[in-house]
């Protein structure tokens, strides 16, 4: 997604990174690329393959690029990446640049071999760690926070009898928001931060073992869910099966699950931490329901995070449930709006309205987020224009208040309309009839007994962050 648009369309997307180590030695890049296409709603920047084959000679082979997974990857490099042991990821750039340089994952040759890694999340002190390495000689190829890990792990491992100690040196120096998976020459190993911020689950088909950010990537490759990688765990698959290390885990108390994850980011067939994407946000929708009623005749959701929203609005309060939008899944990576006056026609092409079921009608319109209200507003005036007499916004997220820290692309204070602008200003710029925002003390019933990061709502951060918005620090 490039800059253009995502100043336009609001939150972006996080990354998603995939493994999958084959014991018996068969190629896994197929099944790596049909991960990686379960998880492209976690970014549609770039995305890589990184294979090597640990019974041979231990080479390397990746391909990676600017692009959509379908566009990067065919049938022809897939042949050409000859490996039992793989890592994927595709990329939203919440450190860093759109450029061809940034995309993982990284490849990184040193004198104990070759790393792959791939990296979702983001370091709150990858600035003065970076500096810190370019002091002693480090030279860096991207302007990614996931370079300063790499290089932390290689440099961890020349002290180290083990990649997976290595790996767990580097995460007593690294700070923020985390999901590895790494490959060294013969093992597969995979890291959650400590506080649990960024997803992680293992899974398995046969004698294939994967690592994927979601279990919808597992589900799409034959697989089955073992478990949750937990907070803090490092977790390392050889020909022997896994290993386990929880030495750097929190207390449950502290641990701080990404609650955007269940709001918006997470595919809805996706099970995180034990908990049911698709039942948090009917929960959420009926919590919705309950604290702002109205009278009315559909409820609607917007494509896609506010659908499941939308129906819990509707079983608790009793309006029927519509589809209102098509959504034209063909738009590619890059839409470029290159004047203020042709951003409306983004949506227009992403989203249309289906008049028939609007017209004359009072809506209830659920969707997952406001950040700037550019893209809410020009859909309520879409609905408007299509005949529906009256359009009730409600939203499944709280009013972003704070900046995220951690790898959401949640912009700075000045950016987000609900910094500076009450519900109701709000609700008079967008042209809603009314407009509810999910409540704060509610959130906690999407996931039960899980302890959820709440930061970008409340200011409440789980851990220190920098005073200042570090998502590109290094351009």
């Amino acid at each position: 997604m490039s800059r253009l648009e995502r100043v336009e369309t609001g939150l972006g997307e996080e990354c998603g990174v995939f493994g999958a180590y084959d014991i018996d030695g068969h190629d896994v890049a197929s099944s790596v690329y049909y991960g990686l296409f379960a998880l492209q709603h976690r970014g549609q920047e770039s995305c890589g393959i990184a294979v090597t084959d640990t019974c041979g000679k231990r080479k390397v082979l990746f391909k990676k690029d600017l692009g959509l997974v379908n566009e990067v990857l065919d049938e022809e490099s897939l042949t050409n990446l000859k490996g039992n042991l793989g890592v994927g990821h595709v990329r939203y750039s919440t450190a860093g640049g759109s450029r061809a340089e940034n995309a993982q994952p990284l490849v990184i040759n040193y004198v104990k071999g070759t790393l792959a890694i791939a990296h979702n999340g983001n370091l709150t002190n990858a600035v003065e760690l970076r500096k810190e390495l370019e002091y002693t000689g480090a030279i860096f190829q991207t302007t990614i926070d996931s370079e300063v890990i790499a290089y932390h792990i290689a440099r961890e491992r020349l002290k180290t009898g083990k990649a997976e100690d290595a790996v767990k040196n580097a995460m007593h120096k690294i700070k923020g928001a985390y999901a590895l998976v790494v490959s060294s020459p013969r093992k597969m190993i995979g890291a959650r931060d400590p506080f649990g911020l960024k997803p992680l689950c293992i899974g398995k088909r046969d004698n294939v073992y994967f690592l994927a950010s979601e279990s919808c990537a597992i589900a799409a490759v034959g697989g089955e869910v073992i478990r949750d990688v937990l907070p803090g765990e490092i977790v390392t698959f050889t020909k022997d099966g896994i290993q386990s290390d929880t030495t750097m885990a929190l207390k449950p108390e502290k641990q701080a699950r990404c609650i955007f994850e269940y709001i918006y980011f997470a595919r809805m067939d996706s099970v995180i931490d034990g908990v049911n994407v698709y039942h948090s946000r009917i929960v959420a929708g009926k919590a919705l329901a309950e604290s702002y009623p109205v009278q009315a005749d559909l409820v609607v959701g917007v494509p896609d995070s506010g659908l499941v929203a939308a129906k819990g609005y509707s079983e608790y309060s009793g309006i029927p449930y519509g589809m209102a939008f098509h959504k034209n899944s063909y738009v590619g990576r890059t839409f470029i709006k290159p004047k203020q006056s042709q951003r409306e026609s983004s949506v227009k092409i992403k989203l249309s309205v289906i008049e028939e079921v609007v017209r004359g009608k009072r809506i209830v319109m659920v969707d997952d987020s406001i950040v700037r209200g550019t893209t809410c507003a020009n859909i309520i005036k879409m609905l408007k224009k299509a005949g529906a007499k009256e359009v009730h916004v409600r939203i499944s997220s709280p009013p972003f208040l704070f900046p995220c820290y951690f790898g959401t692309d949640v912009p700075s204070n000045e950016q987000l309309i609900a910094h500076s602008h009450t519900t109701e200003e709000i609700r008079e710029m967008i042209g809603a009839d009314s407009l509810g925002y999910m409540k704060v003390e509610k959130l906690k019933d999407m996931v039960g007994d899980l302890k959820y990061c709440d930061a970008c709502f409340t200011g409440n951060y789980p851990m220190d962050v920098p005073g200042e918005d570090i998502s590109h620090a290094f351009e």
